[in-house]
């Protein structure tokens, strides 16, 4: 463990160090806003990259620090509010500037805009482990269409985004990855490990990291008790910062032991195992609640 933490801080030093030393690289022009209250329909979020245009929709600060500084959403700690207000960024790369630029321009815009200061360190977390159990993997590999027009990644377009209401949530990964919470269950569409884990993430406890080294895309569908379904659902509003009672928190929680999950994870050859790992974690020490006019 101290040889790994040691490890872990010479790489936050390091990334401190580049991020002293980088040139500064910002967006031609960016409008934040923020974002229009839910109505009774669905609630639309997502990330559309195309050409040279951005859009970001109803994402919370808390979100756009995880995309900025390329961690997960457990790795961004802060005020309360940062996950719970909402805002929309419309922003236009420069000319000849490559799509994997985005995260180091909206760095730069959250600290003009926001005047957001921050501090990385190392943290034991408390993790769940996704590991592939003793008898191998039991997952079906999503076909791949031989006949679909081949895309160059680095410039095809980006589209992230997700819906959600009473019946459900719906995450759009792209390009036809993809996966659906709701009616009791999790389906996933051409989803690999590392989305998996980050996945059941937003329903559990404590982060999932990945450790199967399985590298393919994979189709499946896990089924939960109602209990438990309920019990993910309020980690999953109250990860997202939203404010429930109490005794909301208090009767959900309480009310699902979570044994489905794990043995809906065992039934794919997989297993979660408690564990604690050093993580790094991107701290904001201050930030202002709205942004600066446009």
């Amino acid at each position: 463990m101290k040889v790994t933490f040691g490890v872990t801080a010479a790489l936050l030093a390091a990334s401190a160090l580049a991020a002293q030393t980088s040139p500064r690289v910002e967006f031609e022009v960016a409008s934040i806003k923020p974002s229009a209250a839910p109505g009774a329909g669905p609630i639309n979020v997502g990330v559309h990259i195309d050409g040279a245009r951005v859009s970001c929709t109803f994402l919370s600060l808390k979100d756009y620090l995880r995309i900025a500084y390329r961690v997960k959403e457990y790795q961004v700690t802060g005020p309360d509010w940062i996950a719970s207000e909402r805002f929309d960024i419309a922003a236009t790369l420069p000319a000849g500037t490559a799509r994997d630029k985005v995260p180091d321009m909206l760095q730069t815009l959250l600290v003009d805009r926001f005047h957001v200061t921050l501090h990385r360190e190392a943290k034991d977390f408390p993790v769940y482990a996704l590991e592939v159990a003793k008898g191998g993997p039991k997952l079906k590999e999503s076909v791949t269409d031989p006949d679909a027009p081949v895309v160059d990644a680095a410039k095809a377009a980006v589209n992230v985004s997700g819906t959600g209401g009473a019946g459900g949530t719906t995450i759009n990964l792209g390009n036809g990855s993809y996966f659906a919470f709701g009616n009791n269950k999790l389906e996933a569409g051409k989803l690999t490990m590392a989305a998996f884990a980050e996945t059941l993430a937003r329903y559990m406890d404590r982060p999932v990291v990945d450790l199967t080294e399985l590298k393919a895309n994979y189709d499946f569908t896990i089924n939960f008790t109602p209990e438990d379904y309920r019990a993910m659902l309020i980690r999953s509003a109250i990860s997202a910062g939203v404010a429930l009672p109490p005794e909301v928190i208090k009767q959900a929680l309480e009310g699902g032991s979570g044994d489905s999950l794990f043995t809906a994870v065992q039934g794919l050859g997989l297993r979660l195992e408690r564990r604690k790992a050093p993580l790094e974690v991107v701290v904001i020490d201050s930030a202002d609640r709205m942004p600066t006019a446009n």
